[in-house]
């Protein structure tokens, strides 16, 4: 079994951490460039940041801070909100970010990922999928969470990956935020479907429900923001734990 990594999500709203249920009721959960370089102390494998309104209220990511975050960490950084062409990912991965999630930008546009992998390559280009179950399959949502798109999300993802996605991060909006575990069934759909590597986001309220991500749904990564942000659950633990259940992890 190939490493598996673990992936604290700072959601950023007018420069603050925040954390919400369901895309909606937000609340503050600390200060981004603090919190950053805690995850970096405390094991994390990568850090995400997203400008969870910068799509929706038509600002760029948040550069200045990308730089401040960058400056105090040592692990991969991705960075996603907002960011609509190439010279805008060339912005973001010169202040540092390794990656750039790209969302609104690519359904609207999905030659951007196609240049963007031209330009970056692969490895640095990250295909996020807001997806909400609608009957019998998921729907792929965009601008936050905020706007449906008619677009069927397994689709979609293996057009992602067709277009030059390098990996997917797979949030279920259903899950998001509750704390009631991953969507394993959608977890398994996906990784059935593409080769990419998939990041399971959305539901994680225990360590179980991390090592099901992986055991279960087949995820290559786990992503999660209120269980680290309020330190219910210590990555060193969840480390240990998922290492006892045969899951690969860096220690």
């Amino acid at each position: 079994m190939l490493t598996k990594r673990i992936i604290p999500c700072l959601d950023i709203k007018d420069g603050r951490t925040v954390k919400g249920v369901n895309f909606v009721g937000l609340r503050d959960a600390g200060d981004p460039v603090e919190l950053a370089q805690r995850y970096t102390t405390e094991g994390a494998d990568e850090l995400v940041f997203l400008d969870i309104t910068a799509t929706k209220e038509k600002r760029k990511t948040l550069v200045k801070l990308v730089e401040d975050i960058a400056k105090h960490i040592n692990i991969p950084f991705t960075v996603g909100g907002g960011i609509t062409s190439v010279d805008e990912i060339a912005d973001i991965l010169r202040a540092g970010a390794d990656k750039v999630s790209l969302n609104s930008s690519i359904v609207r546009n999905p030659e951007l990922l196609t240049l963007a992998s031209d330009a970056f390559g692969s490895q640095a280009i990250v295909a996020a999928v807001d997806a909400k179950r609608k009957g019998n399959s998921w729907e792929v949502y965009v601008k936050g969470g905020s706007e449906p798109t008619g677009i069927d999300a397994l689709e979609w993802m293996m057009g992602t990956e067709k277009l030059g996605a390098g990996e997917i991060l797979l949030t279920s909006m259903d899950r998001d935020g509750t704390k009631a575990g991953f969507d394993l069934e959608l977890l398994n759909k996906a990784n059935s479907i593409v080769t990419i590597p998939v990041i399971a986001s959305g539901g994680a309220g225990t360590i179980q429900h991390c090592c099901d991500a992986v055991l279960q749904g087949h995820a290559d990564a786990v992503l999660a923001a209120s269980i680290f942000h309020f330190r219910e659950i210590e990555i060193a633990d969840l480390k240990k734990e998922m290492a006892r259940e045969g899951i690969s992890v860096r220690m």
